[in-house]
């Protein structure tokens, strides 16, 4: 795993793959099915024990602050690892790589059926989460194989983005009978189900193999370690630093700090090679900045769906995933429909356009869930949540294949850091999500709980009223009247803190609406920039043309 930087340079820029001959027809879906069964695969394993901590917490004798340790554990090695495998696909072969790959899914998948208590379900959590990584690379594989190369970076990107949002919908519509079946083994047994189904995929379909290029060298592997190190620390701290609060226990604070220190020294490092793991230089300069920041926003503002949505009707107003079938059906509709026609678009050479278009629509369904009260269940979301789900599949898939475009034109070795970017701005951006719209309704539940609080004085005759008919129904079972008044004033108390709960809800689904205005008002000016700028360009060069 070592060699001479300059000859790792030279080879890996020359690194170009002839031209495959044309697909078959009849081998295009295939590839796509293909492709959508890794993405779920992939996709189940990351959401079922997330989607279920409440459910299944009891079945390893965990509480709820300690159940949220297995999304710590799964998220801690998979942040990091798309990086480390580009460069092992690109050395190693394809075939070798998936075939080690799916080989170490399906045992990770069958060790979760022998989980038992909570540190074990950590362990095979995190052995998961590194075993789960290759999948979503292989969807991206599998997909942009089916699509001759001028389409690779439209339709096949585009589809390929879409099926990364199907696994949240269906992962809620599942779950209820898998859990019904056996629990955490019912959960999983469906994980190994899918794994045992792909693996045949990879002998039956196979991909077309790229040169394998000696890409690898020992400072890689120097400087991936310290990747992992920062990547998996953020991952811990934002997985469990809102249920342990942020400035309330000091490990957290020692855990931020070691993250930090190792990707800053990951940074130096590769600031001084060569052939750097990850070209710094290359992502500072205003294009990449640009492509993070719009993928960061993405993930802030579909936060929306996959976090506050679902923690609402599940903490807030209590219902079930079968009591919500009905809305995660619409929103896997919408991803879908959503998703298609961002193809169709993407084939034309439309890119900002679909952006504005899926901003306004986010923007839009944020607003409208913004209006939450007590009394709104699925029903009054279904259209503001199918807005929310075509716009965010509208939205990716030009960013990404911008990304895709950008770090192919500098040569293979660039994909590594591109892979970074997208790496970090999706699961790091995701926790990061969760935890903002987290940490933003418990800070807003205590103000609104303050400021409700203070109105609730027995002088005034409205509140005395609403406790005397809350108390009425234990007149029977307590006849001292004091008591009677105390569990009235309770049962008072316990509806203005679900107000102030629900209030805050609302809080959450505004800021979402916010960022996505603002993100849309920011890529109108820049669009309407680079228009004058492109036109100035065009006027300067035809004055120089008529008058030479």
């Amino acid at each position: 795993m070592s060699g001479d930087p300059g000859s790792v340079a030279n080879a890996e820029a020359n690194a170009a793959p002839p031209a495959p001959p044309p697909m078959p027809g009849w081998k295009v879906p295939l590839y796509i099915a293909a492709s959508v069964m890794f993405f779920l695969t992939q996709g189940l394993g990351l959401n079922l024990a997330f989607a279920n901590l409440t459910q299944i917490q009891g079945s390893i004798a965990a509480t709820t602050t300690e159940s949220v340790w297995l999304s710590a554990a799964y998220m801690a090695p998979n942040v990091s690892l798309a990086i480390a495998l580009v460069k092992i696909r690109l050395q190693y072969g394809v075939r070798n790589f998936a075939e080690v790959s799916i080989l170490g899914f399906v045992l990770a998948s069958l060790l979760n059926l022998f989980v038992s208590d909570l540190h074990s379900a950590i362990v095979v959590r995190f052995l998961s989460g590194i075993a789960g990584a290759p999948l979503s690379t292989l969807g991206f594989l599998y997909m942009l194989e089916a699509f001759e190369p001028a389409k690779k970076l439209t339709v096949g990107v585009s589809l390929a983005m879409m099926n990364t949002l199907l696994a949240a919908p269906i992962t809620r519509l599942v779950s209820p009978s898998l859990l019904d079946y056996g629990e955490w083994r019912g959960l999983y047994t469906l994980e190994m189900a899918l794994a045992l189904l792909v693996m045949p995929i990879i002998y039956l379909l196979p991909l077309t193999p790229p040169p394998r290029v000696k890409v690898i060298v020992m400072g890689d592997i120097f400087s991936y370690m310290l990747v992992a190190i920062g990547f998996g620390c953020l991952a811990v701290v934002l997985s469990v630093g809102r249920l342990y609060w942020w400035l309330e226990v000091p490990w957290l604070g020692v855990v931020l700090a070691v993250g930090i220190a190792s990707i800053t020294a990951a940074i130096v490092v590769d600031l001084r090679r060569a052939t750097p793991l990850i070209d710094v230089r290359w992502l500072l300069r205003p294009e990449i900045l640009h492509l993070t920041a719009i993928l960061l926003i993405f993930r802030l503002i579909a936060a929306e769906q996959t976090y506050v949505v679902m923690t609402l009707y599940q903490n807030a107003v209590g219902l079930l995933y079968d009591q919500l079938a009905m809305l995660y059906w619409i929103i896997l509709a919408f991803s879908i429909i959503g998703g298609l026609i961002c193809t169709v678009f993407m084939n034309y050479g439309f890119s900002w356009q679909i952006q504005l278009v899926a901003l306004i629509l986010m923007g839009v369904g944020s607003l409208m869930d913004a209006q939450v009260t007590n009394l709104t269940r699925p029903e009054q979301m279904y259209l503001s949540q199918a807005l929310v789900a075509a716009g965010a599949a509208l939205f990716l898939p030009p960013s990404m294949s911008e990304g895709f475009k950008a770090a192919l034109s500098k040569g293979p070795p660039y994909l590594v850091t591109f892979f970074v970017v997208f790496t970090f701005t999706q699961s790091i951006g995701g926790l990061i999500g969760s935890a903002f719209y987290g940490t933003l309704i418990i800070i807003r539940e205590k103000f609104h709980s303050a400021v409700l609080v203070e109105r609730v004085l027995l002088a005034d005759p409205h509140v005395a009223e609403r406790a005397s008919q809350l108390s009425s129904a234990y007149g029977k079972v307590i006849g001292d009247s004091a008591l009677l008044k105390g569990e009235g004033l309770a049962l008072l108390g316990s509806q203005v803190s679900h107000e102030a709960n629900m209030l805050a809800y609302g809080d959450a689904f505004f800021v979402a609406a916010m960022i996505a205005f603002l993100s849309l008002a920011g890529l109108s000016i820049h669009v309407f920039f680079r228009f004058v700028r492109s036109r100035l360009i065009e006027d300067r060069t035809q004055a120089v043309t008529s008058n030479p």
